[in-house]
């Protein structure tokens, strides 16, 4: 019991300050879940988010899932996916109310243009990160290249891309170990 609780809490804590949505939230979760508690390694977590980015949802809620999941099987995907949406939920609910009669006040207009400004940034650092980790060999840099090509180029569903990458990262893979022999 005590385990989920943490769950709940540490995912709580996570999604009661984090402002921008899931891809704001990747940096955190990595601080929080990869290098304080180490409940995942780095590359799982990039797996994680691969996965997430491909099902339905937001990216930072099913990882959150997946974390909780591997910790404590499906309670804790449970607990650790309401504990990321508790404190959004509650913050949402409270601003409904009050955004309509403040919005048009400049200094609200001013403070969400600079959210805005900071969470691009959360989320560039989020991609710096995964770069750096997801980028590790001449096949990787090839995948990267045509995806960000293609993404740049067509307007395709983010799946087709996961989906697509993962047969191209199978085989170059095959095709180097070809090559080796």
């Amino acid at each position: 019991m005590k385990e989920l609780w943490d769950l709940f809490w540490t995912f709580a804590k996570m999604g009661a300050v984090t402002f921008g949505g899931g891809m704001a939230m990747l940096p955190i979760l990595q601080r929080e879940v990869v290098d304080k508690r180490h409940w995942t390694t780095e590359e799982e977590m990039v797996d994680y988010y691969a996965i997430g980015q491909c099902t339905p949802g937001i990216i930072a809620v099913n990882t959150a899932t997946f974390v909780g999941q591997k910790r404590r099987g499906v309670a804790g995907g449970i607990v650790a996916t309401l504990g990321l949406v508790f404190p959004s939920l509650v913050i949402i609910t409270i601003l409904a109310g009050l955004i309509t009669n403040f919005s048009h006040l400049a200094w609200v207009q001013d403070a969400f243009a600079g959210i805005q400004v900071c969470v691009c940034i959360l989320i560039f650092n989020a991609v710096l990160k995964l770069f750096k980790s997801s980028v590790v060999d001449k096949r990787t840099a090839a995948i990267f290249v045509a995806v960000l090509v293609g993404s740049v180029m067509l307007s395709l569903s983010p799946v087709w891309f996961v989906l697509i990458s993962a047969a191209a990262g199978i085989a170059l893979k095959t095709l180097e170990g070809r090559a080796a022999r």
